[in-house]
């Protein structure tokens, strides 16, 4: 089987989908794409992914683009220690996560990350940056207080939920901004750290 991965190794839905193909050791070939290597606006790829983002999988001629699709895809097709759970109800709070990760928490931070890594000091603007912490800092407390009660995300087991909101929460409590002490947070992610297949993605610094 011929299996690439396409997305530049920074971006935080690249990681995503990095995590979990080391998880269930699968082969593939990554490829950096987007940002300063390129590649996303070319016909090549836009025939792939129409949205010139990152990442994108192909796998004998099946192409998917949207994080939370691959890890998805990945878990039902694959299975292993990214199985998803056995009822519905359970597999629906996997879901829930997965969402909040897209439409909650990583929205809520993104203006402080550009505006503290991608933008020169000189030109931030420190009314984006404080909106942007504030947002995030409810996120972080609505996190943090989930994980008091349970050893994982979505229930008592790893998967693809801990992947997704994983990576939202490294880059948050790495990001160079005066935050809440969140040991709940803090001692979720150490536990995620000792996982080998996370070392591509909780080890990188912010880019």
């Amino acid at each position: 089987m011929t299996r690439r991965l396409w997305g530049r190794a920074s971006s935080g839905n690249v990681q995503k989908a990095l995590w979990a193909l080391d998880e269930l050791a699968l082969p593939y070939e990554h490829i950096e794409a987007g940002g300063a290597h390129g590649i996303v606006g070319e016909e090549r790829y836009r025939a792939m992914n129409p949205n010139g983002l990152v990442p994108t999988l192909e796998e004998d001629g099946f192409i998917l683009w949207e994080s939370n699709a691959i890890l998805r895809y990945l878990a039902n097709a694959y299975g292993g220690v990214l199985a998803l759970p056995a009822t519905p109800r359970e597999r629906a709070l996997v879901d829930q996560w997965l969402d909040w990760q897209a439409t909650a928490f990583t929205p809520a931070m993104r203006d402080a990350f550009l505006q503290l890594v991608r933008v020169a000091p000189e030109k931030r603007d420190a009314s984006v940056i404080e909106a942007s912490r504030s947002a995030s800092e409810r996120c972080a407390d609505l996190l943090d207080r989930h994980l008091a009660n349970t050893p994982y995300v979505a229930g008592e087991t790893f998967g693809i939920a801990d992947i997704a909101v994983g990576c939202a929460a490294h880059r948050w409590l790495i990001l160079p901004l005066p935050c809440e002490e969140r040991p709940n947070i803090v001692a979720w992610r150490d536990r995620l750290a000792q996982r080998s297949a996370s070392s591509s993605v909780l080890t990188l610094p912010l880019t």
